[in-house]
């Protein structure tokens, strides 16, 4: 199966397990990763590395500088921003195979201009009394969604 146009994003990411988790989604979905710095970690962190396992040589992050540079050199498609402050529930929100789902920071979210850069926003329905999820977990449930809704998933036991 050929990789998806599907791609992930991280916006300055700070706890580096998160994103050698969104590493190994990235190889395991066979979508591209783009990680928006700065960030609050090194990328040789062993925390990060450990959470990656080997898939690193099978992922495809490419790092920005910044959300300048991310917005420029970004391939086309609609940025779907995840966040608690999002006006669609995931489960309502129709994906497109060229969307860029787009994660903010674990501790902060996303900054008004970010918000206001997204063509859509996306919440991950919780119960009332929860307040967020993992960034790595949500990223998981956005992609699983976004992959299912445009026939990206992989058959089992194929090569994907």
């Amino acid at each position: 199966m050929p990789p998806s146009r599907l791609r992930l994003a991280l916006f300055q990411p700070v706890i580096p397990q998160n994103v050698g988790a969104c590493i190994r989604l990235s190889a395991c979905f066979g979508v591209g990763l783009e990680v928006i710095e700065p960030v609050g970690f090194r990328f040789d962190d062993a925390g990060m590395k450990r959470a990656a396992l080997d898939y690193g040589p099978l992922g495809h992050m490419t790092r920005r500088a910044d959300w300048d540079a991310f917005q420029r050199d970004r391939a086309p498609g609609r940025l779907v921003l995840f966040t608690t402050r999002g006006a669609t529930p995931l489960d309502a929100f129709a994906f497109q195979a060229d969307d860029v789902l787009l994660f903010g920071n674990e501790t902060s979210g996303a900054p008004e201009t970010v918000h206001a850069a997204a063509d859509a926003r996306v919440v991950i329905p919780l119960r009332p009394d929860a307040r967020s999820l993992n960034l790595s977990v949500s990223a998981g449930i956005g992609l699983f969604e976004a992959l299912r809704q445009t026939g990206g998933l992989a058959s089992p036991g194929s090569a994907g």
